[in-house]
């Protein structure tokens, strides 16, 4: 199984995948009981629309689109949306032009929400992309970071 990992990966999705194999894992996100955090239909939703605008951003090649929807601190670490597009281009094919996905669960935590898609890249390999999402100051929601693992193939 072949991993890439994001700058920075969020404490609480670390810690859960030292622990899970990726079947385990999405096991935990889709069995969490919702609502431990007091967030809201609305805050899910936003926080999955941001992740479907970044994606959209990629597909297009809109670097600062893309670079909007990335945390501060991820927007401070790269500097500029070109050098952010490059890190995705080169590093995070599944993200930057998938065939498809589809989001397979959300789960709460403290420090926000982490939402996980099955994704299917432009050859048809199979990944899960681990997105972690903080609610800013100014209520909208940022991407803080995205861990990918490429699904392993059974024989």
């Amino acid at each position: 199984m072949q991993e890439r990992h994001a700058p920075r990966i969020h404490r609480s999705v670390a810690r859960a995948l030292s622990r899970f194999s990726g079947r385990a894992l999405t096991a935990m996100l889709i069995l969490v009981p919702a609502g431990g955090f007091a967030f809201t239909d609305d805050d899910r939703a936003e926080s999955r629309a941001v992740i479907e605008h970044q994606i959209d951003a990629f597909r297009t090649d809109d670097a600062a689109a893309a670079f909007a929807f990335a945390s501060p601190e991820l927007q401070i670490l790269f500097h500029d949306p070109d050098h952010f597009m490059a890190m995705v281009r080169n590093g995070y094919g599944p993200v930057y032009r998938p065939r498809s996905y589809n989001f397979s669960g959300a789960v709460e935590t403290p420090e926000g929400l982490t939402d996980t898609l099955t994704i299917e890249d432009a050859e048809g390999q199979a990944w899960t992309a681990i997105y972690t999402l903080e609610k800013q100051p100014d209520g909208s929601w940022k991407i803080t970071s995205c861990h990918l693992v490429r699904a392993s193939v059974s024989t």
